[in-house]
């Protein structure tokens, strides 16, 4: 993609750099190819040092290697040079982030008078997440002084790293800073309490909500992270509604994308579902005692084990629906797989055994497929047994709870996600807060139909640019509030007794339908909106230091 502004170097930090931990990898992981062809080796991603060795970052030789041999950042503050292992390959540094925290009462103190961001009540991972966007700023600092470059647009994503954010303006005022929340601090706890979000919103205060849910630290260094960047972005029409009542300033809509690298093309495609498949059916089979057969409906939802923010008492609420319809309701059965990392302990033993032996033997309680550490309050584990699923033979709706991440090595299934997720025939994520919703797209783009929502950012976006018409997309849109929970379950249940009904034929035409919205969904299409937000925070540095 050909720039609009020439960039001496664009630095993005986050914590989610080299750290697969949420959907902000997702974001940044799949943006990276077009940044570095847009400008190649003048982005820098910045991460944590996590102090072991990650998958995602190899240490390799590049000019900020010269940079660390004079950076003379603070006694102890360690650096990592290397690329991110993702398309693209782009330049990552790493920091060491544990020496800093001796600065922590300076650096707070310095922020409260030059900004008025209010420490005093942080806790849980505040402090972390400070000292490590200070530590951004000071790789930050050190670089633009090396490299003695002029046009610099430094970019920070989430309340994580608004400090390092606020460190490069007071330091660096040459420097252009973006901010992006990917959801704000207070709209997500808000969700989080069980409380309304969407019909009070217009009289909700962010300040008066933060002291209400103890996030006064969050939201002071979020909001004024927002008002003192060069440019404030957000991802989604319904989180730019968010920010605006509860920040008080109205974000720019970046609307994410994915690459579709990601996704195997061909013959490949074909013995990668394949083989998702047979291991899905393997799974079921053995835990349950009942074959399964290849004509099986697979279903998924995935993402974080947020009950009532990602739709999963939903989902679990419509599977119930279908399991107690009346017989014939579907055509097939029903195997319909919970994708949500939990607080795991290990494959379980029994399990891998019967899978590896290829048999179908019925395992003593056949609804998750890892041991975990708290069976006793793990939210989607008793949700499961209140609602009284005990997966029986038979049975016309299976439940399955996996609650490991799939990275390729879980032990039961041993496929990454975007591997394992092209075996489904249909994905759900009713989300009812969800900025963006990655998991719908990544699921299109594997070409696998999906129900997600209005509430969704992804979800708003297929609905206001290509229609809500499942058969032309691939993506049924469902309409959540705060008040139709019911309705919301019944389209739900309509939707995947409908999809059920379909034939062979009009089925592969939805999977295309969903692999076209995808392409549509590209960072070559989103990425405009990036490189505009990145001209007007140019603008505004160079006018300041006129």
């Amino acid at each position: 993609m050909q720039a609009t502004t020439m960039i001496d170097l664009l630095f993005e930090t986050s914590w989610e750099v080299c750290n697969k931990v949420g959907g902000i990898y997702a974001v940044l992981s799949t943006k990276a190819k077009t940044l570095q062809s847009t400008y190649k080796d003048q982005v820098i991603f910045i991460g944590p040092d996590l102090c072991c060795e990650s998958p995602f970052f190899t240490e390799s030789k590049s000019w900020l290697n010269d940079w660390l041999g004079q950076c003379n950042l603070p006694p102890g503050m360690t650096v990592r040079a290397g690329r991110w292992n993702v398309p693209g390959k782009p330049l990552a540094l790493l920091i060491n982030y544990n020496s800093l925290y001796v600065y922590k009462n300076e650096l707070y103190g310095m922020m409260w008078r030059e900004y008025g961001v209010d420490s005093l009540h942080g806790y849980g991972d505040y402090d972390e997440s400070c000292i490590f966007s200070y530590g951004a700023g000071l790789v930050i600092e050190s670089i633009v002084n090396y490299k003695k470059a002029q046009k610099v647009v430094a970019h920070f994503d989430e309340w994580t790293t608004g400090m390092g954010l606020l460190y490069v303006k007071n330091r660096l005022p040459q420097v252009a800073t973006v901010f992006t929340t990917h959801a704000t601090s207070i709209g997500r706890s808000i969700c989080g309490n069980g409380k309304p979000l969407y019909d009070y919103m217009s009289g909700y205060n962010g300040d008066q909500m933060a002291g209400e849910l103890n996030m006064e630290s969050k939201h002071s260094l979020e909001k004024c992270a927002a008002h003192e960047a060069d440019a404030f972005t957000t991802v989604s029409d319904v989180t730019a509604r968010e920010c605006e009542q509860l920040l008080e300033i109205r974000p720019m809509v970046t609307p994410n994308a994915f690459e579709q690298n990601y996704v195997p093309k061909g013959a490949k495609y074909t013995a990668t579902r394949n083989a998702s498949r047979k291991r899905l059916l393997e799974v079921a089979s053995a835990l349950i005692g009942e074959h399964f057969t290849n004509d099986a409906m697979l279903i998924a939802t995935s993402g974080r084990c947020e009950m009532r923010n990602k739709g999963i008492d939903l989902y679990l609420d419509a599977m119930n629906v279908l399991r107690h319809m009346p017989e014939n309701t579907l055509n097939r059965k029903v195997v319909a797989f919970i994708l949500v990392p939990g607080w795991v302990n290990e494959a379980r033993h029994d399990l891998k055994d019967a899978v590896n032996k290829g048999l179908a033997v019925g395992l003593f309680n056949p609804i998750i497929t890892h041991t975990i550490h708290n069976e006793d309050s793990d939210a989607i584990y008793g949700k499961m047994n209140y609602l009284g699923f005990r997966n029986q033979a038979g049975e016309e709706v299976t439940v399955i709870y996996v609650p490991s991440y799939l990275n390729g090595d879980d032990g039961i299934f041993n496929m990454n996600y975007y591997d394992l997720l092209t075996g489904f025939d249909l994905s759900v994520f009713p989300s009812y807060y969800e900025p963006w919703g990655y998991t719908p797209l990544e699921s299109v783009a594997m070409g696998v139909p999906t129900i997600t929502t209005n509430l969704a950012g992804f979800g708003q976006w297929v609905e206001k640019n290509l229609g809500n018409n499942e058969l032309k997309t691939g993506v049924k849109v469902i309409h959540r509030n705060d008040s139709n929970y019911d309705e919301a379950l019944k389209q739900i249940v309509d939707t995947i007794i409908a999809i059920d009904a379909m034939s062979d034929r009009d089925h592969q035409k939805l999977r295309r339908a969903a692999k076209s919205t995808s392409k549509l969904a590209t960072w070559e299409h989103f990425m405009p909106h990036y490189l505009h937000a990145y001209e007007i925070a140019l603008e505004k540095a160079l006018t300041r230091i006129k």
